[in-house]
């Protein structure tokens, strides 16, 4: 068994539940490695070979350290040290104890589904950049204080052209994040659709819908200053008009620990909204 430990750097209590993680392998003559969440070569370099990867930190971490698992088989569990954590299985004191399962093969595996982001340039003949994201893409308005226009293309259907702050689609996942906020419905986390959320839009009447995991959803901006395409809320690329983001479903799921005891989906979700601010 080899275990590997994505931490944040910045908070004490990731880096504790660190030291008391690698002390309980140490203790147990398991294998096991860590690296900081945010250090997404040295973590690819580290997972082959490795047979759970353990997150450290809020769900900012989780974000950042799943970036790294996209290529691989390996299994993620989020140990929550964050506030709310929707992406966390489990609360610190329940770490030794999950070891242990782990070591011992007590545990299920959860696919959640990821998306791919690829940002086509206005008037290039290929696409420049490709992005994955766990929880959304969007696209959205800049510093200035004005609305973006945008053209929303399903497969080869117009759906829509939305005057809005800008739109996100987000996976099962993300439903509880941003698209949330944005008013899109939350799904159950293994299914595998994704949510069409714009923010703010003007006269609209097509609100958030729901696409299957076959399908491309294309947003072009039409006109607005300073767009911006955010993956996972965790980087921003710059867009110009008649720039084009093609978003589709990633066939390899990321696959999620489901620890013993751990609480269902539904439950989860009543209680981390208990947290959150009224």
């Amino acid at each position: 068994m080899r275990l590997g430990f994505a931490v944040n750097p910045t908070k004490d209590v990731a880096l504790e539940l660190r030291r008391q993680a690698v002390a309980w392998c140490d203790s147990r003559g398991v294998e096991s490695w860590s690296a900081e969440a945010a250090a997404y070569d040295e973590l690819r370099q580290s997972l082959p070979g490795t047979d759970c990867l353990i997150v450290l930190g809020g769900d900012g971490t989780f974000l950042r350290a799943a970036r790294a698992l996209v290529a691989t088989e390996v299994p993620v569990l989020g140990v929550n040290s964050g506030r709310v954590g929707f992406l966390s299985k489990i609360e610190p004191e329940a770490l030794p104890a999950t070891l242990a399962d782990l070591i011992s093969g007590e545990y299920e595996i959860e696919p959640r589904l990821m998306l791919q982001a690829q940002l086509v340039l206005a008037g290039a003949t290929e696409r420049s950049r490709t992005f994955v994201a766990l929880n959304d893409a969007a696209i959205v308005r800049g510093r200035e204080v004005r609305v973006v226009r945008m053209e929303v293309v399903i497969d080869e259907s117009h759906l829509a052209t939305y005057v809005a702050d800008g739109l996100v689609v987000a996976t099962p996942t993300g439903s509880t994040a941003y698209s949330f906020s944005a008013g899109g419905p939350i799904l159950d986390p293994t299914a595998r659709n994704l949510v069409v959320t714009p923010i703010a839009a003007y006269l609209s009447s097509i609100r958030s819908i729901v696409v299957g995991p076959a399908h491309t959803v294309v947003v072009r901006v039409v006109d607005g200053p300073e767009c911006i395409l955010s993956i996972d809320g965790r980087e921003d690329h710059p867009l110009n008009i008649g720039d084009s983001v093609h978003i589709t479903a990633l066939d390899r799921p990321i696959r999620f620990v489901e620890p013993r005891g751990a609480l269902p989906f539904w439950d989860l979700l009543r209680q981390k909204a208990a947290l959150l601010p009224a």
